[in-house]
């Protein structure tokens, strides 16, 4: 595992790290732990220079593939009852410094395509006094214009921001890849897909029994909502009168209720928005995201070959048969996060793909 600085990307040690776990996902930030043994005095400095929270930069290597990138936010030196020391560390992807960083100028966009909309926070936050991380990108479009006000006076965060511009009405999927490039260099890319990301590997096919080892089918109606409406920023102008939030058009899906199903009503809160479009068509978003019971399967394999990282946004095919599945379930998915789970004791180490229902 190598160990850079967060801002210039300088080599600062490549130590040993047991126990890694890892993973990564489209639309939430990954993460990294691991456990950096303590054995003499020599790799105690040289863990002392490399792991600084808030200033390391992490990257995980099988052999010349990079295949997780982040930030070390946390170290916690332990040292059991024989004296034995430990650095165990906890990192998050390249997408969290984002969250961690404020706009604190206004910035409004008219008619602007989202992604470009979406460049822009980003060279924001580059073009900052020590905000520079080597976040790279590309220039397509979306071909979706949006018109947008961000108050300074809110100071939300980049991360929040571009979350709230992926989840509107005809949004879009974003993250920050790791990778190496041609010519031999580690690069974060920020990856924009609209509606979603898809990956180019080649589709492989997940068999049960056989390569998946276990498998996870939740079928998650907690947050179902048939009937929908979002709330505003206040519209009162006059301090001396009641106070009330801007509200969105009220939706109900007829078709349904008429199905059988029971109401179930849902919200959402936009306290910076005060346009009536705009929070309507974040109002549409979210009840269409609500309408459908959620399902994000986990299949659990053999970690190696095909499985790597790069399996993020790729076409996998399923196929089950099983006493809830007499016939065989075939059908293709797209895997949407990724967890790696270390070797243990007669156990190999292993993978578990979380995958989006189509």
């Amino acid at each position: 595992m190598v160990f850079v600085d967060l801002r210039s990307d300088t080599v600062l040690d490549a130590l040993p790290v047991q126990g890694v776990a890892l993973d990564d996902y489209i639309g939430k930030t990954g993460s990294m732990r691991g456990t950096v043994p303590i054995p003499n005095a020599e790799l105690a400095a040289r863990a002392r220079r490399a792991l600084l929270p808030g200033r390391t930069g992490v990257w995980v290597e099988r052999g010349r593939e990079v295949w997780w990138g982040g930030i070390l936010w946390t170290l916690s030196l332990a040292s059991d009852a024989r004296g034995f020391l430990t650095a165990q560390v906890q990192c998050g992807g390249w997408e969290s410094y984002l969250y961690r960083r404020l706009l604190e100028d206004t910035a409004v966009a008219e008619q602007v395509d989202q992604f470009d909309i979406v460049r822009q926070l980003v060279d924001y936050v580059q073009n900052s006094r020590g905000g520079n991380l080597g976040i790279t990108y590309d220039t397509h479009t979306s071909g979706v214009l949006r018109d947008r006000t961000f108050l300074r006076y809110d100071l939300p965060t980049i991360g929040d921001l571009l979350d709230q511009l992926a989840g509107d009405e005809d949004g879009f999927e974003w993250r920050i890849a790791s990778y190496r490039d041609g010519d031999g260099r580690r690069v974060k890319r920020l990856r924009l897909g609209h509606p979603i990301i898809r990956a180019g590997a080649a589709e492989i096919v997940l068999d049960h029994p056989g390569p998946v080892l276990s498998y996870t089918w939740p079928t998650d109606a907690t947050k179902k909502a048939n009937a929908w409406q979002s709330r505003g920023a206040s519209v009162n102008a006059n301090q001396a009168a009641d106070s009330y939030p801007l509200m969105s058009t009220q939706l109900v899906d007829d078709a349904n209720l008429d199905a059988g199903w029971p109401r179930l009503d849902g919200t959402s809160d936009y306290t910076t928005v005060t346009d009536p479009a705009t929070l309507d068509a974040h109002a549409r978003a979210d009840w269409t995201a609500a309408r459908d019971p959620v399902q994000i399967p986990e299949v659990e394999v053999l970690l190696g070959g095909n499985v790597t990282p790069t399996l993020l946004g790729a076409t996998v095919r399923l196929r089950i048969r099983d006493l809830w599945h007499p016939v065989t379930l075939d059908a293709r998915y797209r895997v949407v996060g990724l967890s790696i789970s270390p070797p243990e004791r007669g156990r190999p180490e292993t993978a578990k793909l979380y995958l989006e229902v189509p």
